[in-house]
């Protein structure tokens, strides 16, 4: 079952998604940064939060292949099932309208006036802090990256294809970012979510099955059938959701 490939597309996919979502988030931090106070504090707290990442990683990783395999499957699977569930929350709420969507040009413009404001206090240390801020930023949204690709890595040998696919994520966005020199606003950022957090809810659910010996029928297939599952009922939950405020205003 290792590596099969019908295990291999969808943790490569969540990974990617997952740091889609997040690479976005960063970019718009890294770039209001740029902007106010160009491109070298922003490279070098960006890099230094990608390396404190990439360590994480590697020390992490293989320590995990110490730990009992069903343990390691049933709390990784709890964990991830928790998270996915927190985005899921999150993408309903969005796509029913109880909250609003993320807006990357409002944050944009917030992190900008900020880093302004912080220019007129205090000039002379504003490099220090605009490295600070980009190192916090890549960190803080990196380290979402970085656990969901070691929980989908964990005890299956898949470390690599998770890797690559939020690797490959994080050079799309950088590239993008680099090129238009503006926040991504136009990215499906709420879509993105609603995916990510049916695909690591249905990893959750599978891994933490196989942590307590549930034998899934098609074995990695249920991964799929879980994702059905789940998009189906948060489908119908955003509908309930809206019907309310439907009421209300009619």
């Amino acid at each position: 079952m290792t590596g099969s490939l019908t295990l291999i597309w969808p943790v490569v996919t969540a990974a990617f998604l997952a740091s889609l979502v997040e690479a976005v988030e960063a970019l718009t931090i890294v770039l209001a940064v740029a902007t106010v106070r160009g491109w070298r504090p922003a490279g070098l707290g960006s890099l230094a939060g990608l390396a404190v990442l990439a360590l994480i990683v590697v020390v992490l990783g293989p320590l995990l292949g110490h730990v009992p395999l069903r343990l390691l499957q049933f709390v990784i699977g709890v964990l991830l099932l928790l998270f996915g569930m927190r985005w899921l929350r999150k993408a309903i709420l969005r796509s029913a309208g109880v909250i609003p969507l993320h807006d990357e040009t409002l944050t944009f413009a917030t992190e900008t006036a900020e880093l302004r404001e912080q220019a007129r206090r205090n000039e002379a240390r504003l490099d220090w802090l605009a490295t600070l801020t980009t190192f916090k930023a890549v960190l803080l949204e990196g380290l979402e990256v970085v656990f969901i690709v070691i929980a989908l890595s964990a005890g299956h040998g898949m470390l690599l294809p998770a890797s690559a696919g939020a690797l490959a994520a994080c050079l799309l966005v950088a590239g993008v970012g680099f090129i238009v020199h503006r926040p991504l606003a136009r990215v499906p950022e709420n879509t993105l979510k609603f995916a990510v957090g049916v695909m690591l809810s249905a990893f959750g659910v599978f891994w933490a099955g196989e942590g307590l010996g549930v034998a899934w029928p098609g074995e990695d297939l249920a991964i799929v059938a879980f994702a059905v599952m789940f998009l189906a009922v948060s489908g119908a939950a955003v509908v309930l959701a809206r019907r309310p405020r439907a009421e209300v205003l009619s």
